[in-house]
């Protein structure tokens, strides 16, 4: 399984980018897939999670403005980031849950991740 993301950038606060995750060797409308960001000194942290049945959860900090889907016709993965802040800013990894489990896919704790991308970064600056 590999998961490549591309999409990151400098945005200045206020506007957009779009994340994008291609995936080989996975299916995604099998399993559960998610982003997580990690900012300088700061634990890796769940932005938002889909389940093979499509529904989505989101952490509060971005509820409302980020928006998680996926394309399984071409094994993607995106992530689609308004109203972006300077909190915003992290690396932003793409990540894929494995056969084996204990949380529910809405709730994917980093123990649950069995792939992860190598991260695109995201800076949000004026």
């Amino acid at each position: 399984v590999q998961l490549v993301e591309s999409g990151g950038g400098l945005v200045q606060p206020g506007g957009s980018l779009r994340l994008s995750c291609a995936a080989s060797g996975y299916t995604p409308s099998v399993y559960c897939m998610a982003w997580f960001r990690q900012a300088p000194g700061k634990e890796r942290e769940r932005v938002a999670a889909i389940s093979h049945s499509g529904t989505t959860s989101y952490a509060d900090s971005v509820q409302g403005r980020f928006t998680i889907s996926t394309d399984n016709a071409k094994n993607s993965l995106y992530l689609q980031m308004n109203s972006l802040k300077p909190g915003d800013t992290a690396m932003y990894f793409c990540a894929a849950r494995g056969s084996s489990w204990r949380y529910p896919c809405l709730q994917v704790p980093r123990s649950d991740i069995a792939y992860w991308g190598q991260g695109t970064q995201v800076t949000v600056s004026s």
